[in-house]
C-alpha cells in the first residue's frame, strides 16, 4: 500500500487562556501556571491508503488534538503534515476538501437552523462539486446511502434521533467526496445499539468508496472491530504502533497492556462475574511530565534507565514499532 497522509515530527503547543477571574485573582497576589501545554509531542505517522488506523488512549492523551490537525483543523505548532506527498494548504485549492471530519456529538455538530439538505450539498456548492440545481437530487442520493429516507431533506436536525444525526453527519462529510474520512469519537454518544449500526456503516462506506480513515476512539473493543492498525497514545506521545490484530493478541508496550486489562472481561468459567484491572496511579499533568518514559511512574516495569531516558518509537518493519526499553 502507499502512504496517502503523512505526519512529519509533528508537535502542538497551546498557550494558557487568561480569563477575567485569572486577572481579579492576579490582583490579589495569586500565582498562576501561564506555562503552555504541550498536547502533542513529536509525533511521526503514515498512514497507508485505504488502511482505517485506529487512535487509542486515555481521555487527555490528545488523540482528538493530533486527529484535528491531520484534519487541517488546528495548525502544528512544529512539523509538516503531507497529504499525497505534498502540504494540505499548498497542493491546490480543492485539497482540504480529500480530508472531512465527523465529530463526536451529532448534537452540536448539525446546525439547527439549517436543513439537512442543505447541510449536505453547502460544501459540494461552494468547492463546485455539484451546482444548485442538483442539490436536492444529491441530498437525498446521499441520505439514502447513509440509511435514511432521501425524502427526509427538508427536515431540521431537532427531528432526528441521535443515531440518524450522526448518519446525516457522515453524509455531509462523505459527500465531500474525500480520501481521508477522520472520524473523532463518532459513536461515544450514542447508545450500545446505535453505537453497532453506526460501526456497520461505517465498514460498508469504507469498501464501497474505498476510504482512508483515522477512527479515534478511546473504547479498545469499537477500535479492535473496526481498525487495520492501532495507534496508541500516552501523554501526547504515540508509544506503540502495530496490526491491530497482533496488537490485541501480544501488546509489547506495557502501558498498552494495562489499557486492555483494564477493559471488562465476563467470564463464564469457575467464579462467573465481571474481571478487570484498572491502570494503577494518574495520568501526568502535561504542564510538567515525567522525565524519561512518560509512563514510568505507573509502570510494574520500570527500571533506572525508563527514568532517565526517553525510549525512541522504533520501528520494526513499515507498518509496527514501539517505544519502550524492555520491548
Amino acid at each position: 500500500m502507499s502512504k496517502i497522509l503523512t505526519a512529519e515530527n509533528i508537535s502542538r503547543r497551546f498557550s494558557p487562556h487568561v480569563t477575567l477571574g485569572d486577572r481579579i485573582a492576579g490582583l490579589f497576589g495569586a500565582k498562576l501556571d501561564r506555562r503552555p501545554v504541550m498536547a502533542v509531542t513529536d509525533v511521526t505517522l503514515a498512514v497507508q491508503r485505504g488502511e482505517t488506523l485506529g487512535l487509542v488512549g486515555e481521555s487527555g492523551c490528545g488523540k482528538s488534538t493530533l486527529g484535528r490537525m491531520l484534519a487541517g483543523i488546528l495548525e502544528p505548532s512544529e512539523g509538516a503534515i503531507r497529504l499525497n506527498g505534498a502540504p494540505p494548504m499548498q497542493a491546490g485549492r480543492k485539497t482540504t476538501t480529500h480530508i472531512q471530519t465527523v465529530f463526536q456529538d451529532p448534537f452540536a455538530s448539525l446546525n439547527p437552523r439549517r436543513r439537512v439538505g442543505e447541510t449536505i450539498t453547502e460544501g459540494p456548492i461552494a468547492h463546485g462539486l455539484i451546482t444548485r440545481s442538483e442539490a436536492a437530487g444529491f441530498a437525498g442520493e446521499w441520505l439514502a446511502k447513509v440509511g435514511l429516507d432521501p425524502n427526509y431533506v427538508s427536515r431540521f436536525p431537532h427531528q432526528f434521533s441521535g443515531g440518524q444525526r450522526q448518519r446525516i453527519a457522515i453524509a455531509r462529510a462523505l459527500a465531500m467526496r474525500p480520501e481521508v474520512l477522520i472520524c473523532d469519537e463518532p459513536v461515544a454518544s450514542l447508545d450500545v445499539s446505535i453505537q453497532a449500526q453506526i460501526l456497520n456503516l461505517f465498514l460498508d462506506l469504507r469498501q464501497e468508496f474505498g476510504l482512508t480513515t483515522i477512527f479515534i476512539s478511546h473504547d479498545l473493543s469499537v477500535v479492535r472491530h473496526v481498525s487495520d492498525r492501532v495507534a496508541v497514545m500516552y501523554l501526547g506521545r504515540i508509544v506503540e504502533l502495530e496490526a491491530a490484530a497482533k496488537l490485541y493478541a501480544a501488546p509489547r508496550h506495557p502501558y498498552t497492556q494495562a489499557l486492555l486489562d483494564s477493559v471488562p472481561k465476563l467470564s463464564l468459567e469457575g467464579n462467573i462475574g465481571v474481571s478487570f484491572k484498572p491502570i494503577s496511579g494518574e495520568l501526568p499533568s502535561p504542564l510538567s511530565p515525567p522525565s524519561g518514559c512518560a509512563f514510568h511512574p505507573r509502570c510494574l516495569k520500570a527500571t533506572d534507565l525508563c527514568m532517565t531516558e526517553r525510549p525512541k518509537l522504533e520501528l520494526d518493519d513499515e507498518y509496527g514499532a514501539v517505544a519502550c526499553h524492555h520491548k
